[in-house]
């Protein structure tokens, strides 16, 4: 971890404070019956844990959400990951800021420091291992010979599983304000924004064009959290295996601009998202990404179907 000059083994940026990962997050949401149902078909590793559900990918035995029960459905809380080296420091530029520690939720055990962001989200640093990549991950466009059929049968497809959760998304009164506190408290960069309505923002240890976005809304909430999918086809097969369990409504398949992933999104039964999401631009630890200011009609998608009317609306603040 000494300076970059292109040694192999390089994972962090040196001489550089920030969060490397969004580590995980929670919410809530008014029956876990509905949610176990809804992320086992979108093919994740749902394991209940005591009161609440654990979302994991398969292969892997990190946690990637937390979902509790409560009257309605709402984004609890967002945990990013420091390095240990890091984490002293991280603590003393939040105090220097004069922002207030607080304790973690009653009933969980953290070994983090946890304070309200300027939009009264709570969050969470912590001493964990990187889970953003540290390098782009693998896209696959596979073609066969002539006189080889390159399709398989319906029955025959594999079951898509994503193998990470890639970002989130989430509402906020102010892009500005949201772009100024995650850069200057937990280290962020602006990757590329459109205005005040929407931004996003990367590591500086090396991660994908967002591991965080924010969307112009009244109020806090969660728009969609985003899984990592090797393929176009994976994402075709999971839009086809959610739509056979009854998730139809959603949109895609497209490729955004601003990150340039491949994409559908499934509408949960909230009026929140889950994307599938492939091929998304890529980050190195070495270069200072070039953020832009895009106009809004320039920003969105580079083609797919029109997006359903009510896609940024924020059903949390209903």
């Amino acid at each position: 971890m000494t300076a970059i000059n292109g040694q192999i083994g390089i994972t962090k940026r040196p001489g550089e404070l920030g969060v490397h990962s969004m580590d995980n997050f929670k919410m809530v949401v008014p029956d876990l019956q509905v949610a176990e149902n809804f992320y086992k078909s979108f093919g994740l590793d749902v394991r209940e844990e005591g009161n609440s559900l654990g979302l994991y990918t398969f292969g892997s035995d990190h946690r990637w959400v937390s979902i509790g029960e409560g009257s309605q459905k709402k984004l609890n809380y967002l945990s990013f990951g420091v390095f240990e080296e890091d984490f002293d420091r991280m603590k003393k530029r939040v105090e220097n800021e004069s922002i207030k520690l607080i304790d973690p939720p009653k009933g969980l055990n953290s070994n983090g420091i946890w304070f309200y962001d300027h939009n009264n989200v709570l969050i969470e640093i912590s001493i964990s291992a990187k889970t953003s990549p540290d390098v782009k991950s693998g896209f696959f466009m596979d073609s066969v010979p002539a006189g080889v059929a390159a399709a398989t049968t319906r029955s025959a497809a594999n079951i898509v599983q994503p193998t990470r959760l890639a970002h989130v998304l989430i509402f906020t009164k102010d892009v500005l304000k949201a772009i100024d506190f995650y850069s200057r408290i937990l280290g962020l960069r602006l990757s590329d924004q459109s205005g005040d309505g929407v931004c996003f923002m990367h590591g500086i240890h090396g991660s994908d064009h967002h591991l965080i976005a924010f969307a112009k809304s009244n109020a806090p909430g969660l728009h969609h959290c985003s899984w990592d999918v090797g393929s176009i086809n994976e994402i075709g097969l999971g839009a086809m295996q959610m739509a056979d369990k009854g998730y139809s409504k959603g949109w895609g398949l497209g490729r955004h601009v601003l990150g340039s992933n491949y994409f559908h999104y499934v509408k949960d039964p909230w009026g929140s998202y889950a994307e599938y999401s492939a091929d998304i631009d890529y980050i190195p630890l070495d270069q200072n990404w070039e953020a832009g200011d895009f106009p809004g009609e320039d920003a969105f998608y580079l083609w797919g179907p029109e997006s359903p009317k009510d896609f940024v609306h924020n059903y949390e603040a209903d």
